[in-house]
């Protein structure tokens, strides 16, 4: 069996995008796994799965599987990514889509060539809803780990994060403590990690570990859930430019129940087939 795809990224973070409208496409766990594998398949950080809409409140289905095989609920640069793709393959020319994820409706609009906004349901702090083992919410939680007590925010925009600052991004032991944090107890489902640099009012650098994946070069999840944190706290604007590796994302948050949003660019790198 041959399988269509798309090879596409958003900032350097890397997706498969598969066409479920006109492909039957049943993956196991292993199969998912083995076409995330830098070394022995495609290779990429994320699968995007796009399907028919399921009821009148959305245009398409949306599924994210992690480079484990795991299926979760949300991902920044992927859905900008998914609206690209549907626009490329001729699905749909309408410049505002709604698609529906494991856990929320996500509206996507094309504001230029090469610049799509994703509006997202607001942020929760609630630790029942993140999911983390916190019986009460608090500003910020201390989390013992084999690196000390660790300070951080918690918080989900449709999956689970944490979100550190520091003082040299550069520097950051993102790997060391991202591992250690992603896994513990105090995550059930576990979580995506972000280290934070604050510049200004209006300018972070972010970094993320995100669950089942590792570092990854760009997570718009990660962007908006660093962003939230501080500016729940009245330490960013409502309008804040994050640097990455390969770029920058804009991120906008007028606090408590409104919506997120999130920009930046999304590239296509190449079309194939992969023999399953």
């Amino acid at each position: 069996m041959k399988l269509k795809f798309t090879k596409m990224h958003g900032l350097g973070n890397d997706f498969i995008v598969l066409d479920a409208i006109h492909q039957d496409i049943k993956l196991n766990t292993s199969q998912l796994r083995k076409l995330s594998d830098r070394k022995r398949g495609i290779g990429c950080d994320q699968i995007l799965i796009v399907a028919p809409a399921q009821s009148a409140d959305h245009d398409f289905y949306y599924r994210i599987f992690n480079a484990n095989g795991k299926e979760v609920g949300q991902c920044g640069n992927g859905a900008r990514c998914l609206m690209r793709f549907i626009h490329e393959q001729g699905f749909s020319h309408k410049n505002t889509i709604k698609v529906r994820t494991q856990n929320s409706v996500l509206e996507l609009t094309q504001l230029s060539s090469n610049n799509i906004e994703l509006k997202m349901p607001p942020p929760s702090f609630d630790p029942r809803k993140i999911p983390c083992q916190a019986t009460e919410q608090r500003e910020s939680y201390h989390i013992d780990t084999e690196y000390g007590s660790i300070q951080c925010y918690a918080l989900s925009v449709g999956n689970p994060h944490a979100v550190l600052h520091v003082t040299d991004i550069h520097n950051a032991p993102v790997t060391e403590l991202g591992k250690a944090l992603e896994k513990h107890t105090f995550f059930p489902e576990k979580a995506n990690i972000n280290f934070v640099e604050k510049i200004s009012r209006n300018q972070l650098i972010v970094r993320t570990f995100e669950r089942g994946v590792g570092e990854t070069l760009a997570c718009g999840s990660g962007c908006c859930a660093s962003m939230a944190a501080l500016r729940l706290r009245d330490e960013v604007d409502e309008s804040v430019n994050i640097k990455l590796a390969h770029g920058n994302l804009t991120v906008r948050w007028q606090g408590k129940e409104n919506p997120l949003y999130l920009a930046g660019p999304a590239t296509t790198v190449f079309n194939g087939e992969v023999a399953l």
